[in-house]
């Protein structure tokens, strides 16, 4: 999703709708992972999960399968925390809008499950979080509510 220029069936752009999701084990810490390189873009930065609405899926159960997809697991708890409208480039080549969820899951379940994406999963205190971050993360993280950008530690 990140970075994919945005064109439509017809061959216009438009935005496009994207589940971001912050994945954490309900006692304070939140699961990153690291894009690897074969992500489209940015490898090297720690991420949220996030993977475009598919046509006629409910938010709910996109959230579900890319959780699933993602990290190997079910999604204990849903619960839509924000939407962000995402501008990518100078001129715009990018446009997302990015309903953002905080999810539940199991911790000892977690598992990379698209490695050909991601080269590690990490659980972080929200006061201590790995750089770099996506350029996408910090805004993420915020609305679940670590504050992000003035939290984070290299």
């Amino acid at each position: 999703m990140r970075g994919e220029r945005d064109v439509s069936v017809e061959g216009s752009k438009g935005p496009r709708v994207s589940c971001v999701f912050v994945c954490h084990d309900g006692a304070g810490r939140v699961l990153l992972a690291r894009r690897g390189a074969g992500a489209r873009d940015e490898p090297g930065t720690w991420d949220c999960g996030a993977g475009a609405l598919e046509f006629g899926e409910s938010f709910e159960r996109a959230v579900a399968r890319e959780v699933h997809e993602e990290y190997g697991v079910r999604p204990l708890d849903i619960e839509q925390i924000g939407v962000r409208n995402v501008l990518r480039g100078d001129p715009v080549d990018s446009h997302w809008v990015a309903v953002v969820f905080a999810v539940r899951v199991a911790p000892d379940g977690v598992t990379i499950g698209e490695p050909h994406k991601f080269d590690a999963l990490a659980w972080f205190a929200p006061h201590a979080l790995p750089m770099p971050l996506h350029s996408q993360c910090g805004a993420t993280l915020e609305l679940f509510g670590t504050g992000a950008r003035a939290t984070v530690h290299g």
